[in-house]
């Protein structure tokens, strides 16, 4: 579609709420809906630059962020220290959870993350994979102590970190943003991406010791995580996404 000679795509993704748009050599990435918190994101040089945002006459909110040369990072990327650094600096930002606050965000505590996942996958409970990974978030409950709220992305995937030709790293797409353990952040990343034998080197790079404390953690994150990838895409009834995120479970239980 076009509009005021601006030529409009779709970007992709899940919820189709992203676009590109053209006009002349000016390239725009627009968002329709984004996370609020967005300018803090820009600011703190996380997400490529915010350019403006408009509001229209629906409700709905769009931004428009300056287009990135580049690449997505690729799966052997992720074990990069520039990854681990980009996500401490998140966990660490005083700003973003100022922001997260302030825009009515309340701590993820894994009491609320196990009552929600239980009810989302309510109609598939008799499952004996999806059973299985409930009760295991459920009996782990107790052993997940959180003592230091964070703001995290939530969808670490590496599908959503973007490298520039100048070599600056943005992680993007913050639809999923919450204040929670660092844990739900740092587990999948490992899990999905990271050899068990080099785990202790990686939080290494991040700042953090690998104690027991937190290996129970980040295994109930992933847990937690992978349930969640399989209720989106069960619902949108996409089955091989769903079946891949089962056949996983099955892996970790």
């Amino acid at each position: 579609m076009s509009e005021d000679g601006w030529e409009i795509v779709p970007a992709g993704g899940v919820t189709g709420e992203a676009f590109f748009a053209f006009h002349n050599d000016e390239k725009l990435f627009l968002k329709r809906n984004s996370s609020p918190f967005l300018a803090v994101l820009s600011a703190e040089g996380i997400v490529p630059k915010l350019i403006w945002t408009k509001r229209l006459e629906n409700g709905d909110v769009i931004t428009a962020q300056h287009w990135i040369s580049g690449r997505k990072l690729e799966p052997f990327d992720m074990s990069s220290e520039k990854v681990a650094k980009m996500l401490k600096k998140i966990h660490s930002s005083k700003p973003l959870l100022k922001m997260l606050r302030r825009i009515g965000k309340s701590p993820a505590y894994p009491e609320h993350l196990y009552y929600e996942i239980d009810h989302l996958l309510f109609n598939v409970k008799e499952d004996s994979t999806i059973k299985s990974a409930l009760q295991f978030l459920k009996e782990r409950l107790p052993s997940v102590k959180v003592s230091n709220w964070s703001v995290c992305h939530g969808d670490v995937h590496h599908n959503n970190w973007m490298m520039t030709e100048d070599n600056q790293l943005y992680l993007i797409d913050w639809d999923s943003a919450t204040i929670g353990d660092p844990a739900l952040d740092i587990g999948p990343l490992l899990y999905w991406y990271i050899p068990e034998s080099e785990w202790g080197s990686w939080l290494k790079k991040y700042g953090l010791p690998l104690t027991n404390d937190f290996l129970k953690r980040m295994e109930w994150y992933v847990v937690y995580q992978s349930l969640l990838m399989f209720s989106l895409f069960h619902e949108k009834g996409i089955e091989e996404e769903s079946r891949y995120w089962k056949e996983y479970l099955g892996t970790l239980l």
